[in-house]
């Protein structure tokens, strides 16, 4: 038990400091190669602080343990919204871009509802998952070709995402901090997933419920840092961004990866369908009147 509470903690670590090598180094590349600021935030930046989902998640739909891979996406989209958001506009109310509330957030909802219509039989097969992926790759391209559009203003905006430094003006090393995050990211995911189900086996606690909790905050850690960071800096849009942007790669990208790589695609337990994919959704849904009531949330809320 102390060498898997070990790895746990080292895979963790592993899984952020190789989120934001990762971050970093594609930002810059994805800059160096004009792509635009508004594309970078919202793909990149928001996509790289779930690559730990990611890792985790098709991690354990390799190994066989889908209810941990389906745990994580939905505990860490619940995670994000609450917890995140929550702690976020703690800090400083945070004011939220018209076009977060206009296309974000209602794809999010969409993404979510199609998520909770395929697992409702019980599971979420190849087809299904590819479908998922295709989703995610659409939705890219649909933002690289909006932001031929996007005012002067916007790209300032998200152009505070990118790193600023010297030492990693070059290519090469940016190409670098891109290996070397993604390999962290397997290392760590792989530690994380082996402690996380001999956690659940010794405890008699079910690889879902450990998905929901622990491996969720552990693997939303990228986000917690990207958000609250933000918030004290009192960037507008960034930290409601990150969040929304993550839980739509989450549940097109990580679930659909994760199912196309499982061998007969992702069970969804009992549990995860008659409670925790609605309070998902539910948490997808919390988001609209709050950023309609003055395009602000609140301390209080």
């Amino acid at each position: 038990m102390l060498l898997h509470a070990l790895l746990f903690v080292l895979g963790l670590v592993a899984l952020v400091v190789g989120a934001e090598a990762l971050v970093r180094g594609a930002s810059r590349l994805a800059v160096s190669w004009g792509i635009s600021p508004l594309v970078v935030g919202l793909t990149v930046v928001a996509f790289g602080t779930s690559a730990p989902e990611m890792a985790v998640s098709v991690g354990a739909a390799l190994s066989g343990s889908s209810d941990l891979a389906i745990g994580n996406v939905v505990g860490s989209n619940i995670a994000n919204v609450l917890l995140i958001l929550g702690i976020s506009a703690l800090i400083a109310p945070l004011l939220v871009h018209e076009q977060v509330i206009r296309q974000e957030i209602p794809i999010m909802i969409g993404a979510s509802l199609v998520v909770v219509a395929m697992a409702l039989d019980g599971n979420i097969g190849r087809v299904e998952a590819t479908l998922l992926f295709v989703l995610v790759i659409v939705y890219t391209v649909f933002l690289v070709v909006q932001s031929r559009r996007a005012t002067q203003a916007t790209e300032v905006e998200y152009a505070s995402e990118i790193p600023t430094s010297q030492w990693d003006r070059h290519w090469s090393v940016q190409a670098v901090l891109v290996i070397g995050g993604l390999g962290l990211l397997v290392l760590g995911a792989g530690w994380l997933v082996d402690s996380a189900v001999a956690f659940a086996r010794v405890m008699g606690v079910s690889d879902l419920v450990i998905g929901l909790t622990v491996v969720a905050v552990g693997t939303s850690m990228p986000e917690i840092a990207t958000s609250l960071i933000a918030a004290l800096r009192g960037q507008r849009d960034i930290a409601v961004g990150n969040v929304v942007g993550s839980n739509i790669f989450n549940l097109l990208a990580v679930l659909g990866a994760a199912g196309v790589v499982s061998t007969s695609g992702l069970g969804v337990p009992d549990a995860a369908r008659n409670f925790d994919l609605w309070v998902m959704l539910a948490v997808a849904f919390a988001c609209l009147p709050i950023l309609l009531t003055g395009r602000e949330i609140a301390r209080w809320e």
